[in-house]
Formats: structure tokens, C-alpha cells, sequence
């Protein structure tokens, strides 16, 4: 077997079964917390006040939401001054940069690219550009440059973002690889990839790329409407020391979360020998699963009928991540682990 040098994650993440509480094992250094990163309010094109949306959140058992306006960054302090309570609840400011990019045809729309700047307090103006590829470039170095975590939004509204748009980045990207709205065609079609294999072609290029699930939250009050992008649909769940701006903010740069529509995971570790995960117990229903460690090119690698599974790196798989699906549709996402042959000696 080839020797393995693990280019990523290495530490146990392991304690998710309850949000906000220490791990396993007597440790409260590192919790876990439910969040959402792409919400929007009337200060842009959602149906509701910042307090209605901060609300639904706090009073649906999340601890943090990121408030991504489009092309402005809504204040938070005032939000906090009312919902927020240490290590229960956060409110962590954004803006979803909103580029547009010419069509090329006169009777064409143009192309949408956006960008969320994850923790942003004052607006970064959309960069704009002559292609996807340019307008994408700039508006992720411009992020950057702020210092904040860059996170793609639906590559596959008005199928805009290809896998020859992959911007440069001085540091690890996140990209939804699936988003609430109903408008976005997360699982592509026709010839275009879904965001899920979007994202195996960008990892298979060498590329560290973190995966997120969100709402993109624009409707509270058509909740009966199912072409309304209602809340709840999509989050991420956070390993992190602390509740804070920088502690969220720094762990989801770092890929210490995993992604879910449903799904929640009570067990995730990586070692130097392979991955392991285990679904949180449902003892009132009937729920079933299916485990699948993915590789390079979207390779599957090892499938697992069941609530746990595991997988032994054999040392050339590029990287390995995990997708558990449940009988019901729902799933979650671990961050992949980096996997690079040994240089020999």
C-alpha cells in the first residue's frame, strides 16, 4: 500500500448529535453549531423585515445566520442587541455580491454570478467582467482581499458558472452545492453537471473547495408555496470553539463543517488511516440510510447500506469525502479530506 500524506483535516470532528454542546468524550473546547449563510430581507428582495427573518431562525433552533443582501450589507448590531445570547444564537453580517455579465446576444438576459462575502460589514461592489470566468476572478479576489471566506451561490442558476470558471484564490473556496431556492436546478440536466459533480470536477483539478448547503431565504410568508425559497431547507453545521464572527468564520475557511439538508451526523473523524461517520439515532422512526465515500472524479469509492460506514485510504484517490442519503431524500455532505502520494525518499 502506498504511504498517504493527508493535505487536509487530520483531526478527529467528531460530536455533532447535539447542536451547541461539547463534544464526546468530556471535551468543551470544540462545539458544533447550526447555521445558515445566505438569507435575504426587504433591504434587498426578500419579503420580510431583518427582525422577521433573524427571528424565524433564532426561534427554529439555529445558533448562527449570515444576512446576504444583495450588492448592500444590512447592520447587524441592532439584530444582536436583540437576539443574540452567548453561545446560543449569532447574527454575522454579508452581502451577496450580484454581478452581471453580458449575454453576448441582444435578446438575452445577462448571466448572473454571485459571490457571498461572508462577514462583510461594508458593501464590496460587484467587479463585473467580460466573461464568467473574469467576473467570478474579481469578485472572489476582491473578497479575498477583504479577508473574508468567499462562497460561490448556485453555479447552476441560469446554468451561469461552468467548470472552466474555477476562479484562482489565495485561499480555500466554498460553493453551494446546494441551495434552497427552487429556481437554482442543483442537480443539472441536459449536459450540465449538477452542483455536486461541479464540485468533484473542481476537487479533481487540485482545487480545495468546501461544500455548503443554504436556504438563500427570500420568502416567509408563503410558506404553502413550493416555488417560494422558504427557510430550512439547507445549512451547514460548524465545529468551532466559540460562537463568534471570527470562530464561525474561521472554521468555515478551514472546512470544519459539514453540509445537510436532513440529515445529521453524530460521529465524523478522519485519520491518517481513513473516514468514518455515523448518522444521529432516530429511535421513533424508521428511517434508513445509505453511506457513499466519494473520490477523485466522482469516483465511488465504497458504498454502505446502513447508519455508520468507514473507509481505508488506499492512498491514491485524490480525496475522499462522505454523502449520506436517507430513505426520505435528505442528506449531508462531509468536507473532503486531501489525499497526496508520499514523496519517496
Amino acid at each position: 500500500m502506498r504511504s498517504v500524506v493527508l493535505a487536509a483535516i487530520m483531526t478527529c470532528l467528531a460530536g455533532a448529535p447535539l447542536y451547541g454542546q461539547g463534544a464526546p468524550g468530556g471535551s468543551s473546547s470544540v462545539r458544533w453549531f447550526k447555521g445558515n449563510t445566505h438569507a435575504h430581507t426587504l433591504n434587498s428582495d426578500g419579503d420580510s423585515t431583518p427582525d422577521d427573518v433573524v427571528r424565524w431562525y433564532r426561534e427554529h433552533a439555529y445558533h448562527f445566520l449570515v444576512v446576504t443582501d444583495h450588492n448592500v450589507v444590512t447592520p447587524v448590531d441592532g439584530l444582536n442587541a436583540v437576539f443574540a445570547f452567548e453561545n446560543r444564537f449569532l447574527v454575522i453580517p454579508g452581502e451577496e455580491i450580484s454581478d452581471v455579465v453580458p449575454s453576448g446576444t441582444s435578446d438575452a438576459p445577462g448571466i448572473p454570478v454571485h459571490v457571498n462575502a461572508l462577514g462583510a460589514r461594508t458593501a464590496i461592489p460587484p467587479a463585473g467582467g467580460a466573461t464568467v470566468a473574469e467576473a467570478l476572478r474579481r469578485d472572489v479576489a476582491a473578497v479575498e482581499a477583504a479577508g473574508l471566506p468567499a462562497q460561490i451561490n448556485h453555479p447552476n442558476f441560469q446554468w451561469a458558472i461552468a467548470q472552466v470558471d474555477l476562479p484562482p484564490s489565495s485561499r480555500p473556496l466554498l460553493l453551494e452545492i446546494f441551495n434552497g431556492h427552487p429556481q437554482v436546478n442543483n442537480l443539472g440536466g441536459d449536459g450540465s453537471p449538477a452542483a455536486e459533480e461541479l464540485w468533484d470536477a473542481w476537487l479533481s483539478a487540485g482545487r480545495k473547495v468546501f461544500g455548503v448547503a443554504s436556504d438563500d431565504t427570500h420568502h416567509l410568508k408563503r410558506p404553502w408555496d413550493r416555488r417560494a425559497a422558504s427557510p430550512g431547507r439547507g445549512w451547514v453545521v460548524v465545529r468551532a470553539a466559540a460562537l463568534s464572527t471570527d470562530a464561525i468564520l474561521g472554521a468555515l475557511g478551514r472546512g470544519e463543517f459539514y453540509a445537510s439538508t436532513g440529515v445529521e451526523l453524530s460521529d465524523w473523524q478522519i485519520t491518517s488511516k481513513g473516514v468514518s461517520v455515523a448518522v444521529a439515532a432516530r429511535p421513533v422512526d424508521a428511517t434508513r440510510f445509505r453511506i457513499e465515500f466519494i473520490g477523485k472524479g466522482g469516483r465511488l469509492l465504497r458504498r454502505t447500506d446502513g447508519p455508520t460506514g468507514s473507509y481505508e485510504f488506499a492512498g491514491d484517490e485524490g480525496y475522499v469525502r462522505v454523502r449520506v442519503t436517507d430513505s426520505n431524500g435528505q442528506r449531508a455532505w462531509t468536507q473532503p479530506a486531501f489525499l497526496a502520494d508520499a514523496p519517496k525518499p
